[in-house]
């Protein structure tokens, strides 16, 4: 099953995977380029693997959370890509893919936390437990996804580049650089193992901002300058 996934609610990333294995993947740390990067990203994609778009059977997109810009991006490009190409869209919190990463390393039974840069000093955060079974292992989710401050989460092993901008606070960090973000990859790997146990995608591509938006309406219009 040959899947295109994308991510931008930390990084913008897209991955182009068959049964969970990454064919040709993208990424880009530079924040400000998100919805410029990723159309150009997935032709070359396919391109690098000689795929034409009749031969993807779907479209996985991370709903975050993350920030308004930045999570739009690849949303908007998952849908608008789905529609042109007749393909359905499943959506995936991004935390919940990070958190099968993290789960491979972790012992069967433990809980842990996963953790992304929400920036003012705060943190995208969800717990999460290590299943298993003989299908192979995935992260169950136990509470989240959140935005509090570093100090407001469990004392539990956290995993994640988020985590690892307060140690201070967050003692049991297990992993903390930059690579210990989002990714399309991570999607596609979660979505497979997912599968593989029967547990169906959503549908649901709604966005995870777990803020409110800083854009304003004024209350009043401003009156013309005469």
């Amino acid at each position: 099953m040959l899947v295109l996934s994308l991510d931008s609610s930390s990084i913008a990333s897209a991955a182009l995977t068959r049964n969970g294995e990454v064919l040709a993947e993208f990424a880009t740390r530079d924040t400000r380029s998100h919805a410029e990067a990723l159309a150009p990203a997935v032709y070359n994609l396919l391109g690098r693997a000689d795929v034409e778009p009749a031969q993807l059977k779907a479209i996985l997109v991370g709903t975050g959370p993350g920030p308004f810009t930045g999570l739009r991006a690849g949303l908007v490009s998952a849908r608008t890509f789905g529609f042109a190409w007749q393909l359905p869209v499943y959506g995936m919190c991004s935390l919940d893919a990070l958190a099968h990463r993290a789960a491979q390393g972790a012992v069967g039974g433990t809980e842990f936390l996963v953790a992304t840069d929400a920036r003012r000093k705060e943190l995208y955060w969800g717990r999460y437990i290590t299943h298993e079974d003989g299908h192979g292992r995935f992260a169950q989710p136990l509470d989240g996804p959140q935005v509090t401050a570093p100090d407001q989460l469990p004392e539990l092993p956290a995993y994640g580049y988020g985590a690892g901008l307060y140690t201070e606070q967050l003692p049991h960090v297990v992993t903390e650089s930059a690579e210990w973000q989002p990714a399309a990859a991570d999607l596609s790997r979660a979505a497979w193992a997912l599968r593989e146990c029967g547990i169906e995608l959503s549908a649901d591509t709604a966005p995870l901002y777990l803020r409110e938006s800083d854009a304003k309406v004024p209350v009043q219009r401003k009156k013309a300058l005469r």
